[in-house]
């Protein structure tokens, strides 16, 4: 048929004798691994316990750790996986050691429920309501203008490798000294994680009780209207924290499913329809009027009771210490890894 070409058999290669590779095309690689993995074999700590040296056939040589974390507390047998992490700017050895954390608090006797959201990070069944920190959207323009810079460099080029490396990270040593200054999209993102952190840990230390929404974040992400916002909220991350020095103190924190928290009138339990737009409560059955998100949040509180109660033996909610939580108190080390180690 003219106009059209005939497409060549996969086979055609091997039935040539050559050997040709097809496939569907695969984007060009400037990295490797991001990181390698190693269980109880195929490391060694040195006496002093500030170098860490790769026996299998890697043949990395020798790290050098510095960092804020004593290994000297900790047996060898305690270490149960060494995990090397490449970020912008430098490598982190993390540690997975056997040890169980646990901290004393005194009853506060206070229960809480959180909803969050987009307005105010979170709302309390207090009526407290704590700021939405939007750290990536504070530095989104000065970020799109380093995207910018890297996508006018050439690829391959040394320049395209310095306006990389100051989109991931800030600038170096030898880097114009507003470079120092620049956002970055690992700064915004430890500084996040960090204040997710924080917020999390001053919750649990102030309640004997935390419920929170089993949100699925990852459905809400599809709606691209929202998705920004959301990812820069970290609802999840500050979920999982919660749930973490929840483990530690002692203290339950409970999931909900967010069926009809934000419209049922937490006074009379009636349903009370409304849109996003509407943010404050007006049940017209009894009378109650209240901020939307508080409403919710004792919404959330009253079915967290209902269902502790109702569940025999329910306990603290804990979670994995592989989480990667920690990924502030990461060792650093001094030399890189190009390949990840399979793990089994």
């Amino acid at each position: 048929m003219p106009g059209k070409k005939a497409v060549r058999p996969r086979d055609d290669g091997s039935r040539k004798g050559t050997r040709t590779k097809r496939g569907y095309p695969k984007f060009k690689k400037y990295q490797v691994r991001a990181s390698v993995e190693y269980k109880t074999s195929g490391w060694k700590l040195s006496e002093d316990r500030r170098y860490l040296t790769l026996t299998d056939k890697f043949e990395v040589g020798t790290f050098k750790l510095w960092g804020s974390r004593n290994l000297h507390y900790y047996q060898l047998k305690q270490i149960k996986r060494v995990r090397i992490i490449r970020r912008h700017d430098g490598y982190y050895a993390q540690f997975l050691i056997d040890h169980i954390r646990e901290e004393k608090k005194e009853l506060t006797g206070k229960q809480t429920g959180l909803d969050v959201g987009l307005n105010h990070f979170y709302t309390d069944s207090e009526g407290n309501q704590v700021d939405n920190p939007r750290f990536f959207r504070k530095d989104e323009r000065q970020i799109k203008k380093l995207q910018k810079r890297l996508s006018g460099t050439k690829k391959g080029s040394k320049n395209r490798i310095k306006a990389r490396n100051r989109l991931g990270r800030e600038g170096a040593g030898a880097e114009p000294a507003s470079a120092h200054r620049a956002p970055s999209h690992l700064k915004v993102s430890r500084r996040r994680n960090d204040w997710a952190c924080k917020e999390a840990q001053h919750v649990i230390e102030s309640n004997d009780l935390v419920a929170i929404e089993n949100l699925k974040v990852r459905n809400m992400v599809k709606n691209h209207h929202l998705a920004k916002s959301i990812n820069d909220a970290a609802w999840y991350k500050f979920r999982e924290w919660l749930e973490y020095f929840g483990s530690i103190y002692g203290i339950p924190v409970i999931a909900v499913e967010p069926f009809n928290t934000s419209q049922n009138c937490s006074n009379c339990g009636k349903k009370v329809s409304k849109t996003l737009s509407t943010r404050t409560h007006k049940c017209p059955h009894c009378g109650y009027e209240a901020d939307r998100d508080e409403n919710a949040a004792i919404n959330i509180l009253q079915s967290a009771l209902k269902q502790l109660s109702t569940t025999p033996g329910r306990g603290e909610s804990n979670i994995s210490g592989e989480t990667g939580l920690c990924l502030d108190g990461e060792t650093q080390t001094d030399k890189p890894t190009r390949r990840k180690r399979k793990s089994g």
